[in-house]
């Protein structure tokens, strides 16, 4: 009779220590686990031990981008399609305020689930959240993407939308994917634009907040609005 792999003995073992205390797992073995429920067949550990090698912590393997990791090897489709699912698994975890319509009471707020969706994009998007007189969530959606250090926005598309969903008001948010948070000309240019349309519209700009995976700028804070 042949022997079970050698991995399938060793995979049970985390499975155990997991139940027992998950605080007691290093990185990579947390990591080991996550692959095999999509590598079911193989020994992980030398890919999650390649990935916590390059990338330092496992939440430096959750930001890379999962196109640049393809040259690993064991690293396929699958595991790509698992990254992008676990991001935007992520992403909506921290929208759970969109969801729910609940009101926007500073920037932080606004700030903490954008940078769920934005901080680990690699090109520069572009998104609003739009309130209503009572500054609860009705949408937040994508206005444009761009490159890696900019993007285009047409004020006119951004407030056809928000008089479609009857918007009292709209938060302007991007990315910097560089690291850097603070404004360029141009990101205060197209801010005097868009206040500029927004008042002879009737709406109201709250913020302008720009975000890194790590950290963000707001325009209201900063006394920029």
């Amino acid at each position: 009779m042949a022997k079970d792999p050698h991995y399938h003995g060793h995979r049970q073992r985390l499975r155990d220590r997991l139940t027992r205390d998950p605080s007691q797992l290093a990185d990579y073995e947390v990591l080991e686990l996550l692959l095999g429920h999509v590598i079911r067949r193989g020994d992980t550990k030398p890919l999650a031990k390649e990935l916590i090698a390059r990338h330092k912590t496992l939440r430096g393997v959750f930001l890379a981008d999962p196109s640049e990791l393809r040259n690993l090897d064991g690293f396929g489709q699958s595991l790509e399609d698992f990254w992008r699912l676990w991001r935007e698994t992520w992403a909506r975890l921290h929208e759970s305020p969109v969801a729910e319509r609940l009101s926007i009471q500073s920037p932080q707020d606004v700030a903490d689930f954008a940078k769920a969706r934005l901080g680990p994009c690699r090109r520069e998007e572009f998104w609003v959240a739009m309130v209503d007189n009572k500054n609860r969530i009705m949408a937040w959606e994508r206005a444009s993407q761009g490159t890696v250090d900019q993007t285009i926005v047409y004020p006119r598309e951004v407030f056809s939308r928000a008089l479609e969903v009857k918007a009292s008001g709209i938060v302007l948010v991007h990315n910097h994917p560089g690291g850097d948070p603070r404004p360029s000309s141009q990101d205060v240019e197209l801010t005097r634009r868009m206040v500029r349309a927004a008042s002879d519209l009737g709406v109201r700009v709250l913020d302008h907040i720009i975000v890194t995976d790590t950290a963000f700028y707001s325009f209201q804070q900063e006394g920029m609005l």
